[in-house]
């Protein structure tokens, strides 16, 4: 699906280079990828992962897109990493360097994405799936959908980046029962420990999904992307080191004197759409 106006962004990818993972432009500056691997209830595999970790960065070419939605096809957002594909011969000596490299790879692309991104949890979402929907600076859930990370019923040690994630998200206490009970828990549930910014009923979820998108890529495009980036070196949990102290306060500075910044003024004044240019 094209953006509303009928055009789709120039410049940006048309498509993933796999029928495992689409792409559209359902609105103004807003980009969606769906994963649709429903044979296997949407469980990322290498091929749905090489796509998010070469399409994600595409998706940065100037202003056309400034907010990206990551969902599943119905009924499911992901069931996690597709651990069934390593053979069982080699599964000791391989898994390791087969789960990690196109894991990390695509978690990585997502989570260096400089506009802020939102995941669409629209059926159950578990293990890495939900790793996946951890990394996104936004989660809206369908009511219903359930979320567990369940390495402990597998007899797998989970990893310490992963881990970190939850940590930073939902902390200590919430981290530790997500993990050591292995429990699939509701999105009422996790609602409540901020796993999931908020719960929508199921047939809401994609046009909720879609206008806080809407709403998200509507802002000021410095203002975005700086705040992005000063959140992210915050939490970072080891306080920003002299150089990024000094660049986050000159991308503050440099703020006052955009015309993005005169813009917004003389639009709220005007009680109009701003016109952002992106300098």
């Amino acid at each position: 699906m094209a953006a509303e106006d009928g055009r789709e962004p120039a410049g940006h990818p048309k498509e993933t280079g796999t029928e495992k993972l689409r792409l559209d432009f359902p609105r103004e500056a807003v980009a969606r990828l769906t994963i649709s691997n429903p044979a296997n209830r949407n469980a990322l595999d290498h091929e749905i992962l090489d796509a998010i970790a070469n399409t994600v960065p595409a998706l940065d070419d100037g202003l056309e897109v400034r907010c990206l939605v990551i969902t599943g096809e119905d009924p499911v957002f992901s069931a996690g990493y597709d651990i069934g594909s390593i053979p069982d011969e080699t599964f000791a000596t391989d898994a390791e360097a087969l789960v990690a490299h196109p894991f990390h790879a695509a978690l990585e692309a997502l989570a260096a994405f400089p506009w802020p991104t939102v995941a669409a949890i629209n059926g159950h979402c578990l293990g890495g799936g939900l790793e996946l929907a951890v990394t996104c600076d936004l989660r809206i859930a369908a009511r219903g959908a359930k979320m567990g990370m369940p390495p402990a019923k597998l007899g797998l040690v989970y990893s310490h980046t992963g881990i970190a994630k939850f940590l930073e998200v939902i902390g200590p206490a919430r981290t530790r029962e997500l993990f050591l009970t292995g429990e699939n828990l509701p999105s009422e549930r996790v609602e409540e420990f901020d796993l999931v910014n908020r719960v929508t009923e199921p047939d809401s979820l994609e046009e909720e999904a879609l206008a806080l998108a809407e709403t998200v890529a509507a802002n000021a495009p410095l203002s975005m992307r700086g705040n992005k980036r000063i959140i992210e070196a915050l939490m970072a949990g080891t306080g920003p080191s002299p150089e990024l102290e000094r660049e986050l306060v000159e991308m503050r500075e440099a703020c006052f004197d955009s015309e993005d910044f005169r813009e917004g003024i003389a639009a709220f004044a005007e009680k109009r759409k701003p016109r952002w240019k992106g300098r």
